[in-house]
């Protein structure tokens, strides 16, 4: 494919890495609206306001009682300079207080998101808690108490009890039957 003179069409025409090779310097894509915005935020403080202010005090009183010579700007006119400085002000700092707010609003956007994902995590993970805790409970029902064990217990004791009671008297008997096949085994036998 032949290459054309137009750099237009080099760029459209050839691949992504065969296109004309221009240097550009590698900055952040987010460089001018952190700069516009930190100006944004620099003229909302109040010192912005109270140097403004000084700054016009200034600029009249040199200009209002300065000798003839010196001032540059006349207040017979108005202070025309003064005002078009404010108005050239103005015009720059109504857009860059408007993209600060749009990146402000992008950002809690981004931030609201985050916080309703976390929110559905933790909503998850509560009532996953909440019913592991209902099942532990239910599973505590079916657990033996202290109670019911001491109660076993005692139920055994007596039971064994009653069984030992029991077994002295089987014991009298079986040692009478023995002294009394003792006593004949030692009398003489007679024939």
């Amino acid at each position: 494919m032949a290459r054309s003179t137009n750099d237009v069409d080099d760029y459209f025409d050839s691949p992504k890495g065969m296109g004309p090779r221009l240097i550009r310097p590698t900055r952040s894509r987010d460089r001018f609206g952190r700069s516009t915005e930190s100006i944004a935020r620099a003229m909302g403080t109040p010192w912005f306001l109270l140097g403004l202010t000084v700054f016009c005090i200034v600029w009249i009183t040199f200009n209002a009682f300065a000798p003839e010579a010196w001032r540059f700007d006349s207040a017979a006119i108005g202070f025309t300079a003064l005002t078009l400085l404010l108005s050239l002000q103005a015009s720059y700092a109504a857009p860059m207080i408007l993209l600060a707010q749009n990146r402000q609003d992008d950002r809690d956007r981004v931030q609201f998101e985050q916080d309703r994902v976390r929110a559905e995590r933790n909503l998850a993970d509560t009532e996953y808690l909440a019913r592991e805790v209902v099942a532990l409970r239910l599973a505590m029902k079916d657990l033996a108490t202290k109670d019911f064990i001491r109660q076993e217990l005692r139920e055994l004791l007596a039971e064994l009890d009653s069984e030992r009671a029991a077994k002295p008297a089987s014991t009298s008997t079986r040692s009478a039957a023995r002294t009394a096949r003792a006593s004949s085994a030692r009398a003489p036998r007679t024939k």
